[in-house]
């Protein structure tokens, strides 16, 4: 793509998912089932941070195009490769992950992550824009242009540290209200919860894996952004 067109997509990506986050962010606190949106709020779900990680991601990526649009070439290169590091380790492998696993969870059994309660408080398309567009928009990105993967070691060590960092939080939220912010994580024994933030785990490297082959593939293991 142009700089121009690419500074056009990633404007109105930024501009799409801030007002996604600022639509879940601000539902009326009357509305809100007694079930969910307790303690953390609505920052204790992947999915809304998510939402917040992209706006971040699409900002970034949106400030890069205009530095290269107006030739200011070395500012240009540090925020390139902030936004690639954005992208490889966070952007791609989260927004895959919270798309494939809700949707696989919610066909089982709903009730596990999405309570119908939620029905009558967030609206379908929110619903939608939160939990299935979020996988074109990182594949999308991927088609868009090239971004520079950092090495192997580094990136699952940095993307490692953010899941404990997410499970820890789980956690703490857990010990202060004794409820979990997901009902499938009562149906689990000790033993049986790490097993499955370890497979969760292992899945997310699986799909930063996949987005750095996509990423090979469509690009060549040497073309990347300048």
């Amino acid at each position: 793509m142009e700089i121009s067109t690419l500074a056009t997509y990633h404007c109105l990506a930024f501009v799409w998912y801030f007002f996604v986050a600022y639509s879940i962010t601000h539902i009326k606190t009357e509305e809100r089932p007694s079930e969910v949106f307790l303690y953390g709020g609505q920052w204790k779900y992947l999915t809304v941070l998510n939402l917040v990680l992209q706006a971040v991601f699409y900002g970034v990526s949106f400030l890069a195009d205009v530095l290269r649009l107006i030739k200011k070439l070395r500012c240009a290169k540090c925020v390139i490769s902030s936004r690639d590091l954005l992208f490889s380790v966070l952007a791609f492998p989260v927004s895959t992950f919270v798309c494939i696993s809700f949707w696989t969870l919610y066909t089982y059994n709903r009730e596990l992550v999405y309570p119908k309660s939620l029905d009558g408080v967030i609206p379908l398309w929110l619903n939608h824009a939160m939990h299935t567009a979020v996988l074109p928009f990182a594949l999308l990105e991927i088609l868009a242009l090239p971004h520079r993967y950092p090495a192997k070691r580094k990136g699952l060590i940095l993307l490692g540290f953010v899941a404990f960092l997410y499970i820890s939080w789980v956690l703490w939220i857990y010990s202060v209200t004794g409820e979990w912010v997901y009902p499938l994580f009562a149906l689990f024994s000790p033993p049986g919860l790490a097993a499955f933030f370890a497979g969760s785990l292992a899945i997310i490297v699986s799909f930063y894996n996949f987005g750095e082959f996509l990423n090979r593939m469509i690009w060549g293991q040497s073309k990347f952004s300048s």
